[in-house]
């Protein structure tokens, strides 16, 4: 269940987001013009999407954030449908099956 400390870095992270450019990111992603399928993490819109993403992901995993409390929050599954591709291709390229993980992980959780 969610608490006070979970909002407080809730908030943090929303304010993390926006420092970063998150709203600029999103923007780009949900753009009439953007291609799930053609995105690359070389796009820094994408990778900030990503980044941003994993951290919250990685938050929620770990317990240190209540993940109903996000999964309200945010639609984590959508963003993973635009951004996702492009990590599955930095994976595939890598090799390294662990790249992003903790974001597909959330977003499969909200389904």
């Amino acid at each position: 269940m969610a608490d006070r400390e979970d909002g407080a870095l809730l908030v943090q992270l929303a304010q993390w987001g926006s420092a970063m450019g998150i709203e600029e990111a999103q923007k780009a992603i949900w753009a009439e013009s953007f291609d799930p399928d053609t995105a690359s993490t070389d796009d820094v819109l994408v990778s900030r999407v990503l980044n941003w993403g994993e951290t919250v992901g990685t938050l929620t995993k770990n317990g240190l954030l209540d993940t109903d409390l996000v999964l309200d929050w945010l639609w984590v599954s959508g963003l993973w449908s635009r951004v996702g591709p492009a990590a599955v291709k930095l994976r595939e390229k890598q090799g390294v099956p662990e790249l992003y993980e903790n974001f597909e992980a959330l977003a499969t959780r909200q389904g």
